[in-house]
Parts: structure tokens; sequence; C-alpha cells
């Protein structure tokens, strides 16, 4: 019974701060997507950004709360249930990929496409997911516009809202797909460059 209703607490103050999250974002107008207004981001070295995540397949589906932080040698990405819950702790750097899973649970693999796919039970383009999260096609791969982003190595990335972030303008809700897998993202914080912009 305690069990049943700690269960039921978790999941209300989940969704209390989910809307908490949505009411502080400043989605001020910015104009629609545009790729070529964004050629400058490609030299940002640093970025953190925090929201949430949500991911479907045929075989499975999860969301969680995200924060990643970028550095020029690593991305460091941590998935988290309500309250923390349940963290996961994934650190890429060029070939080589570290999940931490708490309570001495590492792996590590210099396959990182294919361990996070394990792992997480699903396909998950991180190595390019770090440039489509500031909007940008992954450098040096071929892509094809489209009316509000890309397509790009088989992925549909479409920006569904921007919004102003100091002087830059970054998504905040975006959706990454293929023909297996749905991706949506929803950014709540964007700092740039050790500085917020939100």
């Amino acid at each position: 019974m305690l069990r049943q209703l700690t269960k039921q607490l978790g999941t209300v103050c989940f969704f209390v701060l989910l809307l908490s999250a949505c009411a502080s974002v400043s989605t001020a107008p910015s104009g629609s997507y545009s790729q070529a207004a964004r050629l400058h981001l490609y030299d940002m070295r640093e970025w953190r950004m925090e929201g949430r995540v949500a991911i479907t397949s045929p075989k499975d589906s999860w969301s969680a709360n995200i924060e990643w932080n970028h550095q020029p040698d690593f991305e460091k990405i941590r998935l988290s249930g309500p309250l923390g819950q349940g963290a996961v702790v994934i650190v890429l750097s060029d070939d080589f990929v570290k999940i931490d899973r708490g309570g001495g649970n590492v792996q590590s693999s210099n396959q990182p496409e294919q361990f996070i796919n394990q792992q997480l039970g699903l396909f998950v383009p991180l190595q390019s997911l770090r440039f489509w999260t500031v909007g940008l096609p992954e450098s040096g791969q071929k892509f094809q516009e489209t009316g509000d982003g890309y397509v790009q190595d088989g992925w549909l990335i479409a920006f569904k809202e921007m919004q102003k972030t100091g002087v830059e303008t970054l998504p905040h809700k975006m959706a990454v797909s293929n023909e297996h897998v749905k991706l949506k993202l929803i950014i709540d914080q964007w700092d740039l460059n050790g500085g917020k912009a939100n």
C-alpha cells in the first residue's frame, strides 16, 4: 500500500514539475527555422541544455528528463525519471562511450551507437543529435532542406518551435524520426558558452 502511494505521489510530482517547466519557458516569437542563418553556430564550443525527451519505436517507448552538456572533446548526457530517479549518465568522447547506471554499474565500448542501441533498446544517433539539437545538420554530411528542418542520413529533423535565447534563436520543440524511431525533444533552458541564455 505504501509503495503504491509513493508511486502515485511520484507521478503527481512529475506532472507538476512538467507543468511548471512549461510555464517558465521563454518562447518569444522568433520567426521560422532557417539553416543558413545558423552556420555560425558550428563555431560554438560549449553548450548545455535541460529539457524532456520522449522516444517511441514499434517495440518500446519511454520518456525522461534530459540534461546535455556539450564540450569540445566530449558529450555528457544525463537521463532521469521523476525527481531524478533512475538516472543514467552517458559520456561520449570520439569513438568511446561510457554508460553509468549508478550503484557501480558502469559499462563502456568503442562502438558508441551500437552499444547505446543495445543498452537503451533502440537506436538513437547521438553523434548526429549533438548537431541537430542546436538546429544544424551534422557537418560534412549531405542533407536536404525541408520547410521546417532537413533530412539527413535517413532521418527527418523538424523544428516545431524556436525560442529566443539571448542573442541566439535555438530550438524549443523538435522532432527527429525515421521509419523505426520517433524522438521528441522539448528544451526548457539553454546555457551557451558558460552563460545562461534563457
